[in-house]
C-alpha cells in the first residue's frame, strides 16, 4: 500500500507541475503583435566620434567634462599657440620685406624702361652706338627678372603665413558634431601627437537602434520605410524612425541547417535610425543606452496602432 500511495503522490505532483507550467505559459507568453508589424528588443545607440588634434601640441585648456553637450564648431579645448604665433609674426615680417623688394624692383624696372626708350630714340638719330642699346636692353631684361623673382618671394612668404595661420587655427579644437561627451581622454599639460584624442563623443544627430528579426519578417521589411521605437522609460512616447539597413546575412546560424525549426533560428539585423527633427527637439529625453523595443512594418499597408502613433 505504501508503494501505491507514493506512486499516487508522484502522479499528483507531476499533474500539478504540468498545470502550473501551462498556466504560467498562458499568462507569460509574448502577446501577438499587431498584424503586419514585427518587433525586436534593442538599445539606443549613437555614432561615436572624437575631438582630436590635427597637429602635435601641448594641451593648455580643456573646457568640458563627461556628459556635456556641445554644438558643432563649439570650442572644446586649446593647444599651446605661443610658439606658432611667434613663427607667424616672423613670417609676416618676411612677407612685408618681400613686398618692399617688389616696390624697389618695380622702380628699377621703370627706370630701365625709360632709359631703354630714350636710347632707342637717340640711336635712330645716330647719337648713340648699338653697343649702348644692347647694354640698355640687357638692363631691362635684368630688371624684369628681378621683379618676377621679388613677386615670387612675396607669393612664397604669403603661402607660408597662410600655412602657419591654418596650423594656428588647428590648435583650437572644436566639436565636429552636435554631440555629447562620452569620455574626457586628456588633461591640460599633456603633449599630444597629431590625431591625439581629447574627447570621445556621441553624435546626437545619428541615433539608432539595432533589432533582430526572423528571416520571414526581415524579408518583408523595406529600406526607407517608417518604423517606431518604444523605450522602456518612455512607453507613451513612440519615437519616429526610418529603416536604414537590413543585413544581407543572418546573424545566428546553426552549423547545419536540416529542419524547418533550425531555419527559423535565422535572425537578421535591422537598423532603425531616429528621425533627426525629433532628436533636435528631444535630445535630452532619448539617451543612448536606453533599452526598448523597435517596431517595423512587414506589410507596407499596415496601420500603426494607437500606442505607436507619433504624437
Amino acid at each position: 500500500m505504501s508503494a501505491l500511495l507514493r506512486n499516487k503522490k508522484l502522479i499528483i505532483i507531476i499533474v500539478l507541475a504540468a498545470i502550473v507550467a501551462a498556466v504560467a505559459w498562458y499568462f507569460l507568453k509574448p502577446s501577438a503583435g499587431p498584424e503586419g508589424l514585427a518587433s525586436g528588443n534593442g538599445r539606443l545607440e549613437a555614432t561615436e566620434t572624437a575631438v582630436s588634434t590635427k597637429v602635435q601640441g601641448k594641451l593648455t585648456e580643456v573646457f568640458f567634462r563627461e556628459g556635456a553637450d556641445l554644438k558643432v564648431d563649439e570650442v572644446a579645448a586649446q593647444l599651446d599657440d605661443i610658439p606658432l604665433k611667434a613663427d607667424i609674426k616672423a613670417a609676416q615680417a618676411v612677407a612685408e620685406q618681400a613686398r618692399e623688394d617688389v616696390k624697389s624692383a618695380m622702380s628699377q624696372q621703370e627706370l630701365a624702361g625709360v632709359t631703354l626708350r630714350r636710347t632707342q630714340e637717340l640711336i635712330k638719330k645716330g647719337f648713340i652706338s648699338a653697343a649702348q642699346l644692347d647694354k640698355d636692353v640687357s638692363a631691362m631684361r635684368t630688371a624684369n627678372a628681378s621683379l618676377a623673382a621679388a613677386k615670387s618671394r612675396v607669393a612664397e612668404a604669403d603661402a607660408k603665413v597662410a600655412s602657419l595661420q591654418a596650423n594656428l587655427n588647428d590648435l583650437t579644437l572644436k566639436s565636429p558634431v552636435n554631440g555629447r561627451i562620452l569620455y574626457r581622454l586628456a588633461e591640460p599639460g599633456e603633449v599630444l601627437p597629431a590625431g591625439g584624442r581629447v574627447f570621445s563623443m556621441l553624435d546626437l544627430n545619428d541615433v539608432y537602434m539595432y533589432i533582430y528579426l526572423s528571416a520571414a519578417d526581415s524579408g518583408n521589411v523595406q529600406l526607407g520605410s517608417d518604423a517606431r521605437i518604444l523605450l522602456d522609460a518612455l512607453p507613451d512616447m513612440p519615437i519616429p524612425c526610418k529603416v536604414t539597413y537590413v543585413s544581407p546575412k543572418n546573424q545566428f546560424t546553426p552549423k547545419e541547417v536540416e529542419t524547418k525549426d533550425e531555419r527559423e533560428k535565422f535572425m537578421f539585423r535591422v537598423k532603425l535610425k531616429v528621425d533627426p527633427d525629433w532628436l533636435a527637439q528631444n535630445a535630452t529625453i532619448a539617451k543612448p543606452g536606453m533599452p526598448g523595443i523597435g517596431w517595423v512594418k512587414t506589410n507596407p499597408d499596415a496601420v500603426w496602432p494607437a500606442n505607436l502613433q507619433v504624437k
